[in-house]
């Protein structure tokens, strides 16, 4: 079936990514890993008097937390995914949970740094041998939470639709493949949490080791520093990516407006207004107004676009030249 034929399938606003629901599936084996690992860490924390398994019982019990959000927000999405009052469907849902999730991120970040710097200007006494115990078993949980949450990089294809109306009044509807990879900013702010953890347990092993070797007391709190700084460089670039897909911001990289351009403007036909934004993961929108001396039906129209498989929903508006 060509890419024009699929134009006459059944009209649809699911704008879910291609693998939204196995990402989802993943996310609650992660929690339920993290969840267990923490209450162990509590438990056997609290019985055998350790401090730091308790300690670091909580802060995965953060992690979490965090991720709950994301877990939530796949469930969400997919449970409403066919429900009308969701214009352009629940897409957008993981962007929403991926912004909050930086967030919480963020806080992590400011008290990772807090507590180190209060730890440097005031050293603690640390028992190396346990401390270095918790942190090589939770980076080893925490490698394999960031393998369940890996994204694949192979292509994929998911289903959308065109969708036309201008003067003429064609409306078909049809559905369209997409390929990927495109990016599900919701399972990156999962992905995230656990490798900040990670990171943390690799600073933490480093300082510890140096420290219980030299008696470094101060390089644990240094390490907490370099971790914090580059946990908030993460965060921030998972705010701007997700901020900028909820207030539709077109990234200077991203060519699909000219793609649109490319495939429209022939035989003398003109756009004169052009908006792009995303829908979901591998799913984008676009509303195309444009003059034509010789004013074909919206169809003719999005049979040029057709090709072009991240436009999952578009409309067009067809008006004529006036003579000069």
């Amino acid at each position: 079936m060509t890419d024009a034929a699929r134009l006459d399938a059944p009209h649809s606003h699911v704008f879910l990514g291609d693998n939204h629901d196995r990402n989802a599936r993943r996310t609650w084996l992660v929690i339920a890993l993290t969840a267990t690992m923490m209450v162990g860490e509590i438990v056997a924390g609290s019985v055998f008097g350790s401090m730091a398994l308790v300690a670091d019982g909580w802060h995965m019990a953060t992690h979490a937390a965090a991720m709950l959000i994301t877990a939530l927000a796949y469930l969400y999405a997919r449970r409403n995914a066919h429900n009308p009052r969701f214009s352009f469907g629940t897409g957008k849902l993981g962007d929403l949970a991926a912004f909050a999730s930086a967030v919480v991120l963020a806080l992590i970040a400011l008290l990772i740094g807090w507590e180190s710097l209060v730890r440097l200007y005031s050293p603690t006494a640390i028992d190396f041998p346990q401390a270095i115990a918790v942190a090589v078993l939770g980076l080893a949980v925490n490698l394999a939470s960031a393998w369940l949450l890996r994204e694949d990089h192979d292509h994929h294809h998911g289903h959308g639709h065109h969708h036309g109306h201008g003067h003429h009044h064609d409306h078909h509807d049809g559905e369209q493949h997409s390929e990927g990879p495109a990016h599900d900013l919701n399972l990156r702010a999962a992905y995230l949490h656990v490798l900040a953890d990670a990171l943390t347990s690799v600073l933490a092993i480093a300082a510890l080791t140096l420290g219980s070797l030299y008696g470094w007391l101060w390089l644990d709190p240094m390490m907490g520093i370099v971790g914090g700084l580059v946990i908030a460089r993460w965060s921030f670039g998972l705010i701007r990516s997700a901020g900028a897909v909820l207030i539709d911001y077109v990234e200077p990289g991203e060519d699909l407006p000219d793609e649109i351009r490319e495939a429209v403007e022939t035989d003398g036909d003109e756009i004169v207004d052009l908006h792009v934004w995303q829908l979901g993961p591998g799913h984008h929108g676009a509303i195309v107004a444009l003059r034509s001396a010789d004013p074909r039906p919206p169809s003719h129209y999005r049979a040029k676009l057709a090709h072009i498989h991240d436009l999952s929903h578009v409309t067009v508006e067809v008006e004529p030249k006036l003579a000069a």
